[in-house]
């Protein structure tokens, strides 16, 4: 009878995974990280809070409201953005990462970038585009939109109190122009003694100029974001002798529908 040598131990290791489940809460998702998955190269997940008596490590976060920005962009240009218009996520990537300084200085902060998208049922480009921000070096969060009102802002705000856990939050950049969901938490962000940035376009973003307690920078303003300068008006950067706004529409055509809605 042939004896046949006994079956290899299975091994624990498991192939790194692309994606991360998406928990309830923030202590979920701190009780998610273990030791395999980091080892194996796992989705990054927030580390643990440190031991007692122990800092905690300093960190630069970027978080970009996919939605809002893309939506904000075709308001202020008045057009469907094209790829000349959408701004350069690699100039990005290296204008935050050398605002945060020398890393091989004492001290010196952990960076990290990510994308919230919401996915439409047919996504079309956008998998090339996700695959290109994680070649960046972004992450990304992207959750389903089969509903309109689905969006990510809540998403945005649990990430951020994460990493407010799990690090000493230093730098926090925001891609938003949405005042409602984002004022209030990062101005106490502020409080608590984070420095937080503002990001988004100046026509948008009157709750970040507005505030005491924010700084903001327009988005074209960023050092290489754009490929050409966008076709918007900008009244916080005229020139000194002032500048002609042409219409964005034909004023007979704006009479002609004006005129047939007030007979109806």
């Amino acid at each position: 009878m042939e004896v046949r040598p006994p079956a290899p131990e299975r091994t624990r290791t498991r192939p790194a995974r692309q994606t991360a489940p998406v928990p309830d809460s923030f202590d979920a998702e701190l009780a998610t990280l273990t030791d395999e998955e980091t080892a194996t190269g796992g989705a990054p997940l927030p580390a643990a809070a440190p031991a007692e008596g122990r800092p905690q490590p300093a960190l630069d976060l970027l978080i970009w409201d996919a939605p809002n920005i893309d939506m904000t962009l075709s308001t202020v240009i008045g057009a469907r953005p094209t790829a000349a218009s959408r701004p350069r996520f690699d100039a990005i990537a290296a204008w935050f990462v050398e605002g945060a300084g020398d890393p091989s200085a004492p001290g010196a902060p952990e960076v990290e970038a990510c994308v919230f998208a919401n996915i439409p049922p047919q996504p079309g480009t956008l998998q090339r585009w996700v695959e290109a921000l994680r070649g960046f070096g972004y992450s990304v969060f992207a959750r389903p939109k089969s509903q309109p009102d689905d969006d990510i802002d809540q998403d945005m705000l649990d990430h951020i109190a994460v990493r407010a856990h799990s690090h000493r939050l230093r730098r926090l950049v925001v891609f938003s122009g949405d005042g409602r969901n984002f004022a209030e938490p990062l101005e106490q962000l502020v409080r608590e003694g984070t420095h937080v940035v503002v990001v988004a376009f100046s026509e948008v973003a009157g709750y970040a100029i507005s505030s005491e307690l924010l700084e903001f920078i327009d988005i074209e303003d960023v050092p290489g974001a754009f490929v050409e300068p966008l076709d918007r008006v900008r009244l916080d950067a005229l020139p000194p002798d002032g500048a002609w706004l042409r219409p964005t529409r034909s004023l007979r055509d704006f009479v002609s529908s004006f005129t047939a809605r007030r007979d109806r």
